[in-house]
């Protein structure tokens, strides 16, 4: 048997602040990086000390922590939870929850931050990462624990049927691989439908076969009836298949896009 050891630890990160004069004796090669995790909330710890490395009083601050893209673009400002009651053990820690909401709509990077102190007479106070007077650290994001659910398929276009065999006109979508081998034989689609004016029937059409041509088999899985809706209207259905769109008996130029999810 094979035994795998995990650790579950507080992300702990030492700061310091300048309160009179400073001594220069306290001099790190380096800052470690935090690490962070997108689509999970990831909760940061840290403790603030004198030049003397002595833990500070934080329950006389408010502390907040700024974040930064590769860019330098703020993308987060946030109060930190104070920690500090006066007992030895948690003299000088506060902590900041960063959310996976937070971090949704931000790449894997390098990201920066910082943190200062807002004082009872409201005045700010930066605070230091080592004693060469840096301020800033380095937070790496990353995807790679809890990747995100993948992109829906978004359907835009319809195609006008010109045909002489049939007797009503009808339209069709562009066509969509939905990878079958990513799905098991219970597969569940769902189907996400954006309009304004449209009133009509959508229906879903999905092929087994390998490659579309003119003479590709189409079957009807499922109809989508849609009134004057003001909000997406949704349709799920199950079955592997390997290709799928859209036909309609209506103009669909109401239609504004479509989402589908495998």
């Amino acid at each position: 048997m094979q035994i795998t050891q995990r650790y579950l630890v507080n992300n702990r990160v030492t700061i310091i602040a300048n309160e009179a004069g400073y001594v220069t004796e306290y001099r790190p090669v380096y800052q470690r990086h935090i690490q962070v995790y997108k689509n999970i909330d990831n909760t940061l710890q840290f403790r603030l000390l004198n030049s003397d490395q002595k833990p500070l009083n934080t329950s006389l601050y408010t502390p907040f922590i700024v974040i930064f893209d590769e860019n330098k673009n703020q993308i987060l400002e946030k109060q930190c939870e104070v920690l500090d009651d006066g007992s030895s053990s948690l003299k000088g820690l506060f902590t900041v929850k960063i959310t996976d909401g937070e971090l949704l709509n931000i790449d894997q990077q390098y990201l920066s931050y910082t943190i200062y102190l807002v004082n009872e007479a409201d005045d700010k106070i930066v605070t230091y990462s080592d004693s060469h007077f840096g301020n800033s650290g380095v937070i790496y994001l990353s995807s790679e624990a809890f990747p995100a659910p993948k992109e829906s398929l978004v359907v835009e276009t319809f195609t006008k049927v010109d045909s002489e065999l049939d007797e009503e006109e009808y339209w069709i979508s562009e066509i969509s691989a939905i990878n079958p081998e990513e799905n098991n034989n219970e597969a569940l689609h769902t189907v996400a439908v954006y309009s304004e004016d449209f009133e009509g029937t959508l229906t879903v059409e999905a092929t087994l076969e390998n490659q579309v041509v003119g003479t590709t088999v189409w079957a009807s899985v499922a109809d989508i009836n849609i009134s004057n809706a003001s909000e997406p209207v949704s349709a799920s259905f199950n079955g592997v298949y390997r290709f799928l769109r859209f036909s309609t008996k209506t103009d669909p130029s109401g239609i504004s896009k479509i989402l589908v999810r495998n």
